[in-house]
């Protein structure tokens, strides 16, 4: 990346980006290149020194980005009630027009703020029947490398590489602090096991098998998955999401939490072939 950088300064970032994913074959199972992911890699390693991109144009901007609030998520009116009182819940995909919306209520009150999201990603609102915002996700690419799920689901390193893609990650949930109702953060895991599947295999071309998420112990003991069946297989050893190659400072260790999508998930990750899951896989 860094020679790449260098040969094609004249280019756009977006040209490097492209460039480097036809030479690294870097693409989703529906043959589209990872440029979005790319991108975001350079950029990141731009900010940290590693490489050096393009100028940007003046109206341009790299690294982290700061997210402006205002008074649409501010506090609302406390909501107390049933999980029946509020459905049918509907979990609706973030479009441009209210991305904006969901990354302040995520900057103001999830303890990890809003970053922009490497790689494949969803981001969801859940409404509830009135139309009251209830709850924010994010679902993302995985962890590259967990001892204690590896070792789960017993692949080796080629295959983690080739099938790694089939996992995704609960990167953020987020039920509104003034929202007040038993059960509701189970009942969303729940829904959202059943829609994220088929939305994820409507923009990304490919069905994922298993679901993973990070909880921080030393603020949530995992109640709400446990609740909605996903497996506590261990913790991990102290290293941030992506950081591949052991180069971050050591972080505190989190639980690991999975939900297999296929009856035979661990089998389906280890295959040689594409590992595709079909309507009828999904449990």
């Amino acid at each position: 990346m860094r020679q790449a950088a260098i040969d094609y300064a004249g280019l756009g970032v977006t040209e490097i980006a492209r460039t480097i994913c036809e030479w690294l074959d870097w693409k989703r199972p529906n043959g589209r290149l990872k440029n979005h992911e790319c991108r975001l890699l350079l950029e990141r390693l731009d900010h940290q020194g590693v490489l050096m991109l393009p100028d940007l144009h003046s109206s341009g901007r790299r690294g982290p980005r700061t997210v402006a609030t205002d008074t649409r998520s501010d506090s609302q009116t406390t909501i107390q009630a049933t999980v029946a009182d509020l459905e049918p819940l509907r979990l609706t995909l973030v479009e441009n027009a209210n991305s904006a919306l969901w990354r302040q209520f995520i900057q103001r009150y999830h303890y990890l703020g809003c970053r922009v999201p490497v790689g494949a990603h969803l981001r969801y609102f859940v409404h509830s029947a009135q139309g009251q915002i209830l709850a924010c996700l994010l679902w993302t690419s995985p962890a590259w490398k967990m001892a204690a799920r590896d070792r789960w689901i017993g692949w080796g390193p080629d295959q983690r590489a080739r099938n790694l893609q089939y996992i995704v990650n609960n990167g953020r949930f987020l039920i509104l602090p003034w929202v007040q109702v038993k059960g509701l953060a189970s009942t969303i895991l729940a829904r959202s096991a059943r829609q994220l599947p088929l939305d994820w295999r409507q923009c990304y071309g490919y069905m994922p098998l298993l679901l993973e998420t990070l909880v921080d112990a030393t603020r949530f003991k995992g109640t709400c998955y446990r609740a909605a069946n996903w497996m506590c297989l261990g913790e991990t050893l102290g290293r941030g999401r992506m950081d591949r190659y052991h180069l971050a400072p050591a972080k505190p260790s989190k639980l690991i939490f999975v939900l297999p999508l296929h009856r035979h998930v661990q089998q389906r990750l280890c295959s040689i072939d594409p590992p595709q899951a079909s309507l009828a896989d999904i449990d």
